[in-house]
């Protein structure tokens, strides 16, 4: 699958729809770590986790020929997975509520990157679990948009149309998470590190979205 690594989506997607079924697995390999920490946000465990990938990756497959390639894919695959974790929970809309104070967007990132890399990997476990734990006790509003922004790297725009809000109440919620996580966590931890799904993972789940793909 490497050579195939530099293709688009798009370019993927259209030669998935013309018989290539294979390629698929390079999809799912590439979107697996958005979709993890989607679900991990909702504080569905690993193996839930999993499934509600399962579910998406083969929901987005059948409808694959319905895409509309002028959206990005991301967008679009994240949006099946968040309709998932809704349907799991029978939570399907969110209130909106009224900004009262000043939202100072992209002021100051949530975290740092100033740890040395023999740090990182000394802290690496208890971030894990140090991050986890404070987002879990966030409100689920929050921790959402959170994810959608800082984790998996969503614009505002792009939240706010996943999430059915305005774009004020995104920056209204991200900047509610921060302050609650900010306590919590230390500023030398990156975002990009929380519910990581590695390699460990990412294979063997491939695998296993790809034999039910092939059942299809």
């Amino acid at each position: 699958m490497d050579q195939f690594g530099q293709l688009t989506e798009v370019e993927i997607i259209n030669r998935i729809l013309k018989g290539e079924k294979s390629l698929y697995e390079i999809i799912v390999k590439r979107f697996n770590s958005y979709l993890y920490k989607i679900g991990r946000s909702y504080n569905y465990n690993h193996e839930d986790t999993q499934d509600l990938m399962q579910d998406t990756y083969i929901d987005a497959y059948k409808n694959l020929g319905q895409f509309e390639k002028r959206a990005g894919f991301k967008t679009w695959i994240i949006r099946i997975m968040l309709n998932n974790c809704y349907r799991k929970k029978q939570k399907f809309s969110y209130k909106n509520e009224f900004a009262n104070e000043i939202i100072y967007e992209n002021e100051t990132p949530m975290f740092s990157n100033s740890m040395t890399d023999i740090q990182k990997e000394i802290h690496s476990r208890e971030l894990g679990y140090i991050i986890e734990n404070s987002l879990a006790q966030i409100p689920e509003d929050y921790r959402i948009v959170f994810s959608l922004r800082e984790i998996n790297g969503l614009n505002v725009s792009e939240t706010s149309a996943l999430l059915n809000i305005s774009e004020t109440n995104v920056k209204v919620r991200l900047n509610r998470a921060k302050t609650m996580l900010r306590i919590a966590v230390e500023k030398s931890y990156t975002a990009e590190e929380l519910f990581d799904f590695n390699l460990s993972y990412c294979n063997p789940f491939s695998k296993k979205v790809m034999l039910e793909i092939n059942r299809l």
